[in-house]
This record gives C-alpha cells, sequence and structure tokens, in this order.
C-alpha cells in the first residue's frame, strides 16, 4: 500500500482571492514505511509574498521568482502522487490550494476521497487535546527541533513519523508479520515424547523413615488417602 505524506506553503489561507503556491513537499511511504522517496519544489507564485506568509515559511517573492511556475511542475508533481492515498494535516487547506491550480491548468482535481487528514485523526484520538504538528510532536516525542520555519518537506518528514505514531506505531504491518511467523513456527514444533529411563532411580528414604510412614499412616486408620491409593 503506497502512501504520500504531503505538506505545502502558501501565499496566504485562500486561493479563490489570488494566493498561491510556493512550495510542495512530500515524502512516499510503502506499507507504512519510508521508502527513501521525496518530491521538493518551490514554485513561482507570480506575485508577491505578504510578510504575514513570509514570517511563517521565510520564502520572499526574491527568492522565488527564478523557480518555476506550478504548469512547469504540475505533470512531475502528478506522476510522483500516482494514485497513492495522501496523508495531510489539515488536509481541507493543502488540497484547497493543489486542486486550486489544476483547475486553472483545465487538469482533473484531485478527489478528497484520497485524503487522510492527520488532524481530523488527532482530534479524535485526543478530543479536547491541542492537535497541531507540533502539540503532537511534544506527546508523542518526536524531535521537531530543526522545525524554526515551516517547510514542505522538513514538516512532511515531521508528519510521516507522526501519522505512523497516530495510527498505532511504526511499522504495525512488521509487527503483525513477526507474529503470524511466530504462531507458524510454534505449529510446525513437534512435542518431543517423555522418555522413560532405563533403570529406576534409587528410593532416597532410609528404612527408619520408611517405617515411621507406615506407623503414621496405619494410626490414620483405613480412610487414609494413602492406604486407598496404594
Amino acid at each position: 500500500m503506497r502512501e504520500i505524506v504531503l505538506d505545502t506553503e502558501t501565499t496566504g489561507f485562500d486561493p479563490e482571492t489570488g494566493d498561491r503556491l510556493v512550495e510542495i513537499g512530500a515524502v512516499e511511504l510503502n506499507r507504512h514505511v519510508p521508502t527513501g522517496r521525496t518530491y521538493h519544489q518551490y514554485i513561482n507564485p507570480e506575485r508577491e509574498v505578504p510578510q504575514e506568509a513570509v514570517d511563517v515559511h521565510g520564502l520572499t517573492y526574491d527568492f522565488l521568482r527564478d523557480k518555476p511556475v506550478f504548469s512547469k511542475v504540475a505533470d512531475a508533481f502528478l506522476d510522483f502522487i500516482g494514485d497513492a492515498k495522501l496523508v495531510i494535516h489539515n488536509a481541507a487547506f493543502d488540497m484547497k490550494f493543489l486542486n486550486a491550480e489544476l483547475k486553472w491548468l483545465g487538469k482533473a482535481s484531485i478527489p478528497w476521497e484520497r485524503a487522510i487528514d492527520t488532524l481530523d485523526i488527532a482530534r479524535k484520538k485526543f478530543p479536547g487535546s491541542p492537535a497541531s504538528l507540533d502539540a503532537l510532536c511534544r506527546r508523542y516525542g518526536i524531535d521537531n527541533s530543526a522545525r524554526t520555519l515551516h517547510g514542505a518537506l522538513l514538516d512532511s518528514e515531521i508528519l510521516a513519523e507522526v501519522y505512523l505514531e497516530l495510527i498505532g506505531g511504526r511499522q504495525p504491518d512488521l509487527v503483525l508479520s513477526s507474529s503470524a511467523n511466530q504462531r507458524r513456527s510454534a505449529d510446525t514444533v513437534s512435542p518431543t515424547a517423555p522418555r522413560q529411563r532405563p533403570k529406576p532411580l534409587p528410593s532416597r528414604l532410609s528404612e527408619i523413615e520408611r517405617e515411621a510412614h507406615a506407623s503414621f499412616v496405619n494410626g490414620m486408620g483405613d480412610s487414609a488417602l494413602w492406604k486407598r491409593l496404594s
């Protein structure tokens, strides 16, 4: 099962008012294990970047002006994600921007059903608790010290770790596989039949101890357990 953990950075909050993508980062998982394949692209938004957005991700228009526009990278991005599920924190935000950019190019939108929203998972799992990416890192002891500013690829890598914790820990398929192998191994091992000694061990009771025990049993009468079992 292939999944893509994805994050974007933008010029603002709403593509309908002219905001654009400025960065996409993505990490590939296969059966809940990072494969090492990533996608990262800075994008020229063809407009100024407001200071409020720069304060979040640090990407100025001076830095982005020589980067490719989205139309030049759209196909490579779509090829990378393929038909995989998209793991996104606050998926509504990123999906809104991705589909707006695709619509402006006349390309098909990404179906909402492909999104796995880790924000929604966290709120259901920990109702009433902070569910930001930083809060989840603190909860799970994930190192996010390098996250001084938002960055799409770094946030995707951190989110991949958070996602694996949210769904029950790292490499759940590997754990299940290991348990199954242990059960199969147990089923195939034949029990070893007990072997009798060729010669019984001699009694450790002395003759005096044997006579004392017999006298004790006789004193208990005919209902003594030892007499009924002998």
